[in-house]
């Protein structure tokens, strides 16, 4: 006897979930969790409504996530960075001052993540737990580091490591005001942001007045 071909709906969006490239999966999974994530927070219940609405199996998701609600928060991070990134248009940056360049860049990562405001909070608040609070440092970099090349970085010397260290400061000190301002169109954020880029501006010209004092005196 022949043996027939699974036809259900769920069937077939599984195998075509296997044909498609990880970092797409990942990205449809995070877009199905997203929605639940104000009601759920970040947790294996998440994953199981996100395999439930693409009409996969959890294994898929497993697959994707082999570390679970860690990993799906990390691709949260690089999704906001691209949706940033994908807003920042070159001729515009480039009309800009450096300093100028940064703000809009952090002010337009924050207009993104502006509809998952609860989101980001239970994110922090879930990453923020030991052994998982070892990854933020490296998600809060990838955003400084994409950033900076969305506003025309270029650098491999030291200065490559100090913008990115600086606006890692900017970005989580930024971050957290941001979730618990409640200004008219974030006015208070936005001011707040100003004055963290006029002492990273500050801090900066200290350390590369040190290090050409430095490099003069070889």
């Amino acid at each position: 006897m022949t043996k027939k071909k699974p036809s259900s709906a769920k069937a077939k969006a599984t195998k075509a979930a296997g044909t498609k490239k990880p970092a797409d999966m990942q990205t449809r999974i995070l877009e199905a969790a997203l929605p639940d994530v104000a009601f759920d927070g970040w947790s294996d219940d998440l994953l199981d409504r996100a395999a439930a609405r693409l009409g996969i199996a959890r294994s898929v998701v497993d697959g994707a996530f082999p570390d679970g609600c860690t990993g799906l928060i990390r691709q949260f991070a690089l999704w906001a960075d691209d949706k940033t990134v994908a807003q920042l248009k070159p001729a515009r940056m480039a009309a800009l001052r450096v300093r100028d360049k940064i703000a809009l860049g952090v002010e337009t990562r924050l207009e993104v993540l502006m509809p998952y405001k609860a989101a980001v909070g239970a994110a922090l608040a879930y990453m923020a737990r030991p052994p998982r609070a070892r990854h933020m440092p490296k998600i809060v970099w990838q955003t400084a580091d994409a950033l900076w090349r969305a506003a025309g970085d270029t650098s491999t010397d030291y200065n490559h490591y100090t913008k990115r260290l600086l606006l890692s400061g900017v970005l989580s000190s930024t971050m957290l005001y941001w979730l618990n301002d409640n200004s008219d169109d974030g006015e208070k954020t936005r001011a707040f942001l100003q004055k963290r880029i006029d002492n990273v501006l500050k801090i900066g010209g200290v350390i590369g007045k040190i290090k050409a004092r430095r490099e003069g005196g070889k």
